[in-house]
């Protein structure tokens, strides 16, 4: 079993390794995003328990085989168990840290597995990332790289970052586990509606 020291050693030395293979990596899912995951989830964790550092770990790793630079198939799973396995982890720390990354994307939904209450939390603060303010730069970064207009008043059909206000970001608040992450979902959810209410009103204007 990996003593307290090792345990704290772990995360950083994770987070090193993570860094590195994420160099280059953008359209907001890049380490800056994982930064303020890991940072969300250590928030909600000291509200709602949990051990920290499978939190930690997680929230490091959930983004670092991320389909979109991976020709479309998804590796986080696969790279956590072989990054945790070289570093010398637990064996079952490597299980559970590799189901909360397997199991928590928006896209599995009902095809998830149920997860344990730290996994609740990573998922609770990937979800957050995609809102308020940095949901909104998030939104457009995304569009940015991957050609996706923000706005086409013309054309309701096509896909846009408006558009994915309505189909994903909104939902996500009722899709939150804990009450400390629905509470920091409602104002920034708040926020992202004024500015949509703000940039519909320009546009028309």
């Amino acid at each position: 079993m990996n003593s307290p020291s090792n345990r704290s050693g772990l995360v950083a030395r994770v987070q090193n390794v993570v860094t590195q293979r994420m160099a280059g990596q953008a359209a907001g899912h890049g380490m800056d995003h994982v930064l303020r995951v890991l940072s969300s989830a250590r928030a909600i964790q000291s509200r709602t328990g949990g051990d920290l550092m499978i939190v930690e770990l997680a929230a490091l790793l959930h983004d670092v085989g991320d389909a979109k630079f991976h020709d479309g198939v998804e590796r986080s799973a696969e790279f956590t168990r072989e990054i945790l396995l070289e570093l010398g982890a637990d064996d079952a720390d490597i299980q559970h840290v590799a189901h909360i990354v397997d199991n928590i994307s928006f896209r599995k939904r009902d095809a998830a597995k149920p997860l344990s209450l730290e996994g609740q939390i990573v998922q609770d603060a990937d979800r957050l990332d995609a809102l308020g303010a940095i949901g909104i730069v998030r939104t457009i970064e995304f569009g940015a790289a991957f050609g996706q207009p923000f706005y086409l008043p013309n054309a309701p059909s096509e896909k846009t970052g408006v558009g994915h206000f309505h189909d994903k970001l909104f939902k996500l608040k009722s899709l939150m586990n804990t009450d400390a992450a629905r509470n920091m979902a409602q104002d920034r959810e708040a926020f992202m509606r004024q500015f949509l209410d703000q940039f519909l009103a320009e546009n028309e204007g």
